[in-house]
């Protein structure tokens, strides 16, 4: 059966006037996906099919086929041009296998010391906070996040934390606060009324910070690896990953990658980095926040948590190491549980380059799809009171009753995210050092929570909660 034969009542209208608002739109979107797992609605005058279930998760993102991200990441090319997130084809296929080497677990394991010491930078200062007042701690965890992809990927400090008010980050904001725009309003989809409208120019001048940052660095670490690799002539690019020479940043590892027959020039390795830095902040940030909310909302929960973290650390202030982040096992359950009820990418999109079956429906090439993973999430037969936040979901013998597409909060299939086992680590530090110091309270009710789809999926009146140290 074709999009053109599916049942009258699956064929709905979105139509979206300009006082929709991106809550609205996110909200109505998933109001639709009561009516099917596979729902063709309108999106001003483009269709969109709109998928929702585990079944047609699985036929998406299983095929090696259709891999070619929607329109609507078009919108994020002006800044990441066509990296690892928005290429495709033969370009995409030679990047991910360069790329992959990079998230060896070794080379993460190198990242620790990055993550704590930001971390730990951002628990002194919460401590100024911790008197058991209700305060927003969305920016401390933001800033946070980003003072760590930046060393991280670029091996430079923006002190983010010390200094919210710089150029890189003010400039960071914006971008990302015009493509989210974007994606809700959808006269603005139209390039010649974004351009006439006065939206491009303020979005690319932005950019153009961005991206004089990220070439500067480039040059920056390109001269001082040429001096490297005069003294370390005998260092193979195995060896490097392998951990025989210091620490690399991802920068290193792309320079170091670019040689024989990659050739990426230093545009091309700039597409790579500000993908990562897009990619690798907001999203990471976002879980954090939903974590410590609602564990808030569970001290039950927190509770066991806290036993966890002090059978491994004691009383102890020693950083985290990776054999602690082995042991959490109860709080990897907890972080699980809040990425299927908060994930923070909500939903994906696809152009199919292929026709795609599922079931007996059949989606021609050259479909829009959209994946509702925020809804996939909350399948009740696949996850029995799916509002309920319950870690002993993730417990092996649990996992292994429910459809493998069930819970995909970094995506899955061959585009899965590249990055998911460094969003684990960070994640994992980031809260550890928190809650090792802090008791942690959330007031709002989740059923009171109003959800914001801005691409990651954020309370919309940012985190209010409490924070009460645990010891003297």
């Amino acid at each position: 059966m074709t999009l053109k034969l599916m049942k009258k009542r699956e064929e709905m209208k979105v139509k979206t006037k300009k006082n929709v608002n991106k809550r609205q739109l996110f909200q109505l979107l998933l109001s639709y996906c009561d009516y099917g797992e596979v729902m063709k609605v309108w999106m001003g005058p483009k269709p969109v099919v709109i998928l929702s279930g585990p079944r047609a998760a699985q036929a998406l993102l299983s095929t090696k086929k259709s891999i070619e991200k929607g329109l609507t990441y078009k919108f994020i090319e002006a800044w990441l041009s066509t990296g690892l997130l928005t290429s495709t084809g033969s370009k995409w296929h030679s990047r991910r296998k360069m790329l992959t080497p990079a998230f060896h677990f070794k080379i993460l394991e190198n990242f620790v010391d990055v993550f704590n010491q930001h971390s730990d930078k951002m628990v002194e200062k919460l401590r100024g906070k911790a008197d058991g007042s209700l305060f927003n701690i969305t920016q401390y965890i933001t800033l946070c996040t980003l003072d760590i992809i930046c060393e991280t990927a670029m091996g430079c400090t923006v002190n983010a934390q010390d200094d919210k008010d710089s150029e890189y980050v003010k400039a960071l904001y914006k971008v990302n606060a015009s493509i989210t725009e974007r994606l809700a309003k959808l006269w603005q989809h139209f390039d010649f009324l974004y351009w006439l409208l006065g939206y491009a120019k303020e979005r690319d001048a932005a950019i153009k910070v961005l991206h004089k940052v990220s070439r500067e660095t480039i040059q920056e670490r390109r001269k001082i690896y040429e001096q490297e690799k005069k003294k370390t002539k005998d260092f193979t690019y195995e060896d490097k990953l392998l951990g025989k020479r210091k620490q690399l940043t991802f920068l290193d590892l792309l320079l170091e990658a670019s040689e024989g027959d990659n050739g990426l020039c230093d545009e091309d390795i700039r597409e790579e980095v500000d993908t990562f830095m897009f990619e690798g902040h907001d999203t990471t940030a976002t879980a954090i926040n939903w974590f410590l909310y609602v564990l808030g909302r569970h001290p039950e929960i927190q509770a066991h948590v806290h036993e966890e973290l002090d059978s491994i650390f004691g009383d102890s202030e020693r950083p985290v190491t990776m054999a602690d982040l082995r042991e959490m096992k109860y709080f990897e359950m907890c972080i699980k549980e809040t990425l299927r009820l908060y994930p923070s990418v909500p939903a994906i999109s696809r152009c199919l380059t292929n026709d795609l079956i599922i079931g007996d429906t059949v989606l021609p090439t050259g479909t829009n799809v959209g994946l509702m993973i925020y809804k996939i999430h909350r399948d009740p037969t696949q996850f029995p009171e799916p509002e309920k936040f319950d870690p002993d979901r993730f417990l092996p013998e649990n996992v292994t009753k429910r459809h493998p597409y069930a819970f995909i909060p970094f995506s899955a299939g061959p585009r899965n995210c590249i990055g998911q086992k460094f969003a684990m680590m960070e994640e994992k530090v980031v809260l550890g050092n928190v809650l090792r110091q802090f008791r942690v309270e959330s007031d709002t009710p989740m059923e009171d929570i109003q959800l914001l789809w801005e691409v990651v999926l954020r309370p919309r009146y940012g985190n209010f909660i409490r924070l009460i140290p645990r010891r003297p």
